[in-house]
């Protein structure tokens, strides 16, 4: 499988973005995010790590893509979905482990029957 960088899929989203609004150099995203446009040129050229959590979920927002995949891309998870594992590590690590090689039309069928399952117990 040929996996992108983070770096490298910042540079690519941003490019793509600036082909469309001007805003989208180095420096107008750096200016967006209130860092140093320095920052944001060694983050694509892979010369820092990427930034933290919270930074990243910004960038994701400027850039206009999922939060979840710009901090998959950084090796990271939210927040948030750590305190959903941490509740229950070993289902969710071993739900992890047998859906890992499903076809998404799948797994999308199981997330929509888990939202109409937990949408009805709700309401009841």
């Amino acid at each position: 499988m040929n996996e992108i960088s983070f770096g490298s899929y910042v540079r690519k989203r941003r490019e793509e973005l600036r082909e469309v609004d001007a805003r989208f150099t180095v420096r107008g995203i750096a200016a967006m995010l209130g860092i140093q446009p320095s920052y944001i040129s060694k983050i694509e050229r892979e010369e820092v790590p990427p930034p933290s959590e919270a930074t990243i979920v910004r960038l994701a927002d400027v850039l206009k893509v999922d939060p979840d995949t710009l901090l998959a891309l950084a090796g990271k998870v939210s927040s948030e979905l750590r305190q959903v594992i941490l509740k229950r590590p070993k289902l969710f690590a071993d739900l992890i482990r047998q859906l890992k090689d499903a076809p998404d039309n799948d797994l999308l069928r199981l997330i929509g029957e888990a939202r109409a399952r937990h949408a009805s117990m709700r309401k009841d």
